[in-house]
C-alpha cells in the first residue's frame, strides 16, 4: 500500500470513529459509542506504528473486531452495574423518602391524627398526635403520600 493510501487508512479510521459517536449522539441506543471508541484506539494504532509495516489493513480490521468486543464487554459490564433502576434504598421517584428528618411547622392543626403542612412547593398531609397549627415537626417517616411527624420539644 503506497503512503498516501495508508494516510487515508489511518485518517479513516478516525473519521469513522468521530462519525459513530456523533451518530450515538443522533440515534438512540448505546451500542455506536463502541465501535466508535475501538475505531480511535485502531486509527490511533495505525498511525503511530505506519512506519513499522507490520500493523497492516488486516491486522487493523483484525484489531477492530477485537477492541470492538472488548468495547461492547466492557461496556455491558459498567452499564449494567449502572442501569439507572433505581433500587429499594433510592429516593428518586419516592418524594417523600426524602423529606424524612426535615422540619416544619404546621399550616393546618393535627385533628383525628390528620393534618397538614407547606413544605418545599407543596401540601402535604401528615399524621401525627393532635397538635395545634404552627407547631414544629419533624417528619419521621411516610405511609404513601401521608408524612408522618413528631412534634419537635
Amino acid at each position: 500500500m503506497n503512503a498516501l493510501a495508508q494516510t487515508v487508512v489511518d485518517y479513516g479510521w478516525w473519521l469513522t470513529g468521530l462519525m459513530m459517536l456523533m451518530l450515538e449522539v443522533v440515534v438512540p441506543g448505546v451500542y455506536l459509542v463502541f465501535f466508535g471508541i475501538a475505531a480511535l484506539i485502531v486509527g490511533t494504532n495505525a498511525f503511530l506504528l505506519a512506519q513499522t509495516g507490520w500493523f497492516g489493513f488486516g491486522q487493523q480490521v483484525i484489531a477492530f473486531i477485537v477492541l470492538s468486543a472488548v468495547c461492547i464487554y466492557l461496556g455491558r459490564r459498567w452499564y449494567g452495574s449502572n442501569d439507572g433502576i433505581a433500587g429499594d434504598t433510592s429516593p428518586l421517584n419516592r418524594r417523600t423518602s426524602r423529606l424524612i428528618g426535615r422540619e416544619a411547622r404546621l399550616s393546618d392543626a393535627i385533628v383525628d391524627g390528620r393534618g397538614r403542612i407547606a413544605l418545599e412547593d407543596s401540601w402535604w398531609s401528615v399524621a401525627g398526635p393532635d397538635l395545634r397549627a404552627g407547631t414544629r415537626v419533624r417528619i419521621t417517616g411516610a405511609d404513601g403520600a401521608v408524612l408522618k411527624v413528631e412534634p419537635i420539644e
